[in-house]
């Protein structure tokens, strides 16, 4: 598995999560702020889709895990 299909897993993770997280009446409703969460995901992968850097790819390159294109 490359870098970027590790990073589009783990912020499809996230936001799955964190959108149960915080929208009443999801069985695991903690509180609504949980939406900023998903709005920051969001965030960073707008960022990285505009300036082709991610940090969390960069930080798994470093540790081994080959790069994708």
């Amino acid at each position: 598995m490359s870098t970027w299909q590790i990073v589009r897993i783990v912020a499809g993770s996230f936001i799955l999560l964190s959108l149960a997280l915080g929208i009443p009446g999801s069985p695991i409703f903690a509180s609504q702020w949980w939406l900023a969460f998903t709005a920051f995901v969001g965030l960073n992968l707008l960022q990285s889709g505009l300036t082709r850097w991610c940090l969390m790819e960069s930080i798994l390159a470093k540790l081994g895990i080959k790069r994708g294109n």
